[in-house]
C-alpha cells in the first residue's frame, strides 16, 4: 500500500503476494480486512495475530517489580514495535477518512490502545511509585500520546533520532514525569 490506501487495489495486493484475487478475498476478505490484518500482524511482529497479553514485552512489564523497570520493559517492547507499526497505524487512520470500515477499525484499535494504556498505568500504580497528583487516566493519556505513531514519526522519522535515543528519551521522560521523586534524585 505504498501508493496509499485509496489507490491500492486488491488485484495489486494479490499480484504482489503472488496469489489470485479470489484467494485474497477467500482467506482475508476485502481491502479493509487486509489493512486490519496488516495492523494486527505489525502489532504482533509475526505472521499471526497475537493478543496483547501474550506478547513477550507485556509479560516483562508485569514481571518487573519497580516502576522504572516496568517503564523500561514497556519501552524495550515499544521501540521495535513502532518501527514496523507506525506506518501501518498512520495508513489505517488516514484510510478512515474515506472508508467507513477502516474508520471503524481505527476507532476499535484506538479504544483498545487506550484501554491497554490504562492497564499499564495501573501496573505502574501498583508499585507505589507513581506521583499521587496524577490519576491513572492522566498517566494513561501521557503514555498514550507519547507512544503514538505520530510522536515516533516526528522524532525518528523527521528528526532522525535513533531507536536507542527515542527509547532513552521515553524512559527518562516518563520516569521524571510520572514517578515520585526519590531520595538521591
Amino acid at each position: 500500500m505504498s501508493q496509499g490506501y485509496a489507490r491500492t487495489t486488491i488485484a495489486q495486493l494479490a499480484r504482489h503476494a503472488g496469489v489470485a484475487v479470489d484467494t485474497v478475498y477467500a482467506t482475508i476478505g476485502p481491502k479493509p480486512a487486509v489493512l486490519r490484518l496488516m495492523l494486527e500482524t505489525a502489532l504482533s511482529g509475526t505472521d499471526e495475530v497475537v493478543p496483547a497479553d501474550d506478547r513477550d514485552y507485556v509479560a516483562a512489564v508485569r514481571a518487573a517489580t519497580t516502576a522504572r523497570g516496568k517503564i523500561t520493559a514497556y519501552v524495550s517492547g515499544l521501540v521495535p514495535l513502532q518501527a514496523r507499526l507506525a506506518p501501518v497505524f498512520q495508513t489505517v487512520r488516514d484510510a478512515g477518512a474515506s472508508d467507513p470500515d477502516a474508520a471503524a477499525s481505527w476507532q476499535e484499535i484506538a479504544g483498545r490502545r487506550a484501554m491497554n494504556m490504562r492497564r499499564f498505568a495501573a501496573d505502574l500504580r501498583s508499585t507505589g511509585e507513581l506521583r499521587t497528583d496524577l490519576t491513572d487516566d492522566e498517566v494513561a493519556d501521557i503514555v498514550w500520546s507519547m507512544n503514538g505513531p505520530e510522536y515516533w514519526a516526528l522524532l525518528v522519522g523527521e528528526r532522525r533520532w535513533t531507536h536507542a535515543r527515542f527509547a532513552d528519551h521515553l524512559i527518562d521522560t516518563w520516569t521524571r514525569l510520572l514517578l515520585r521523586e526519590t531520595h538521591g534524585g
